[in-house]
């Protein structure tokens, strides 16, 4: 193996004929993979070779082998969990990122990393309406997002208190307080385990999921409080009332943070920003451009409206770092040492535009709302939710009935719709996330949906 400037040609260039193909084939490929783990083992495994192979040759080896158990996520007509697709310029920055190799935590590294994303952060905050001085990091994805706002939430609570977090811990603390809806995702759970906050207080929350203030109101204590609202039920869609609730929290100084993974994407578009009234007055905001901004995966984003908590609780000083007067990267986010995570963000930003992305949101609520049209009418079918924004809950009579669906759904391949559990229910929910779905995607899976139905008794 060299090292001159023709060495990565070849392998760069099996890898894009071999990505290129891989997303032509998305319009017809069945869904879900066609291999298993054990299949592929012997393709991709055996004993490690004693000499080197050829770089291309290592390409051509890994996409042929393992493209039979890749999920078509990319395909219009994947509606699991909450997972987005990939913009073009998104994906081609990702490419770029990778072959820049930049470490992005310290500005002196590489100031053109952090200028995409220092502007990257300017337009989200514009985009969204959140304070223009907030700070934003860009971290793996919206588990990390809620953890790197919860540690800074953490950090000023305890400080309000007159606590000393880094010089005395947790151990012997003024009791923290933190309050949840009843439907969270569970990711903000494993985030307070992480900052060892304990299990959260539950609020009550209505029939859509959201919570409702007249139970923050009667269980908010005095003291160190975090109060976690959310923006997007995974399973209705649904909006907690940020409005009345921060009212209600900063009356208390408790600190009120907004888990929208994917719903803090409203905020983006005129049509349905009315979703999220008073969002700007938290204190502060994880989300995930991976889903609704369709960004390649590590697009984590963590905003903190104040600067000081979350460089407290994130940031470190070492003599051998070059520092930069305005601040680092790696001050905002867990890690010292990352990749360029917010140069996709950027470019996914800058090829939109902002029409281009409120155009983007709405469309994904337009499909989401033809797939729940569709799907009702599909005989024994009923849609649980009010259909505001991405997300489709529907049950097919009995629990029974409705898990039998869903796997003659799935047997079939042609779309791909996740079995879940809501309100005690069986029910298959449908996440429409992917920027390329379109009205023939829709037609498709509804079909699809109605065959599995009527192949169950």
């Amino acid at each position: 193996m060299t090292a001159r400037p023709d060495a990565f040609a070849p392998a760069l260039q099996a890898a894009h004929d071999h990505a290129l193909r891989w997303l032509d084939s998305q319009s017809t490929r069945a869904v879900p993979p066609s291999a298993t783990v054990e299949d592929l083992l012997p393709l991709l495994g055996g004993p490690l070779p004693d000499t080197a192979t050829d770089p291309a040759a290592v390409i051509d080896l890994l996409a042929t082998k393992a493209e039979a158990g890749l999920m078509a996520i990319p395909s219009g007509r994947f509606f699991g969990w909450v997972i987005g697709g990939t913009l073009p310029a998104a994906l081609a920055a990702d490419w770029l990122v990778s072959a820049w190799d930049q470490n992005a935590g310290l500005t002196a590294t590489s100031p053109g990393v952090a200028a995409c994303e220092q502007v990257a952060a300017e337009w989200l905050l514009d985009l969204l309406g959140l304070p223009a001085t907030a700070d934003v990091g860009f971290v793996t994805g919206a588990t990390m997002a809620n953890f790197t706002c919860l540690a800074a939430a953490r950090q000023a609570a305890l400080a309000r208190a007159g606590w000393d977090l880094d010089r005395d811990g947790l151990n012997g603390a003024p009791p923290l307080q933190v309050l949840v809806g009843a439907e969270r995702h569970e990711t903000v759970d494993l985030a307070l385990r992480y900052l060892g906050l304990g299990a959260p207080t539950v609020l009550a929350v209505d029939d859509e999921g959201r919570v409702l203030p007249t139970a923050l109101a009667e269980t908010l204590q005095e003291g160190p409080a975090i109060v976690c609202l959310q923006a997007g039920n995974i399973h209705s869609g649904a909006f907690d009332p940020v409005a009345a609730c921060v009212e209600i929290a900063h009356r208390s100084g408790a600190w009120v943070h907004v888990d929208g993974a994917f719903g803090l994407w409203a905020a983006a578009s005129p049509t349905l920003r009315s979703l999220v009234p008073g969002l700007a007055q938290a204190d502060s905001w994880a989300t995930d451009a991976h889903k609704t901004l369709n960004v390649p995966y590590d697009a984590g984003i963590a905003i903190v409206a104040d600067r000081a908590a979350v460089r407290g609780a994130m940031g470190l000083h070492a003599s051998y770092l070059i520092h930069d007067s305005a601040g680092d990267a790696f001050e905002k986010v867990p890690e010292l040492s990352r990749r360029g995570r917010g140069v996709p963000v950027w470019a996914a930003l800058r090829s939109l535009g902002r029409q281009g992305i409120g155009e983007l949101v709405d469309r994904l609520v337009l499909r989401a709302r033809q797939l729940a049209d569709g799907i009702a009418d599909v005989p024994g079918a009923t849609v649980h939710n009010d259909v505001v924004f991405t997300q489709v809950s529907v049950s097919f009579g009995d629990d029974a009935r409705t898990r039998a669906v869903i796997a003659a759904l799935l047997k079939e391949g042609r779309t791909w719709m996740s079995g879940s559990v809501w309100r005690g229910q069986a029910v298959l929910r449908v996440s429409v996330s992917n920027w390329s779905t379109d009205e023939r995607d829709v037609e498709e899976s509804v079909a699809a949906v109605r065959r599995a139905a009527a192949a169950v008794p």
